[in-house]
């Protein structure tokens, strides 16, 4: 495991945890600047826009046909960055990583 992910893996564990999480996160890197954490705390809060954003257009419906996928496409996405910062990896989640790296590049 890289330097950078051994010592920002704490903060990139907590980036996935909450909104509030994120932020603690952004917060903790905002002094070192480590490229491992700020890499998951893109991820982190790109999921978390992502779950209020659809989370609005899928509360419209009244059916756990379309919200049931929806919340396993969260889980989904939470697990597999978790998983990645947990194991020191910098792994784009499915769809929506490439994506999230792009629009939130500011925040190193």
């Amino acid at each position: 495991m890289e330097s950078a992910a051994k010592d920002g893996k704490a903060a990139a564990i907590i980036a996935y945890l909450t909104i509030i999480g994120t932020i603690i996160a952004y917060f903790m890197n905002n002094d070192t600047k480590n490229p491992f954490t700020s890499f998951h705390i893109r991820q982190g809060l790109g999921i978390h826009i992502t779950f209020y954003l659809l989370g609005v257009l899928v509360s419209m419906f009244d059916s756990w046909l379309i919200t049931a996928p929806f919340y396993i496409f969260i889980i989904v996405l939470l697990g597999y960055g978790l998983i990645a910062a947990v194991q020191g990896e910098r792994n784009e989640v499915p769809i929506l990583g490439e994506k999230f790296q792009k629009w939130f590049s500011t925040i190193n």
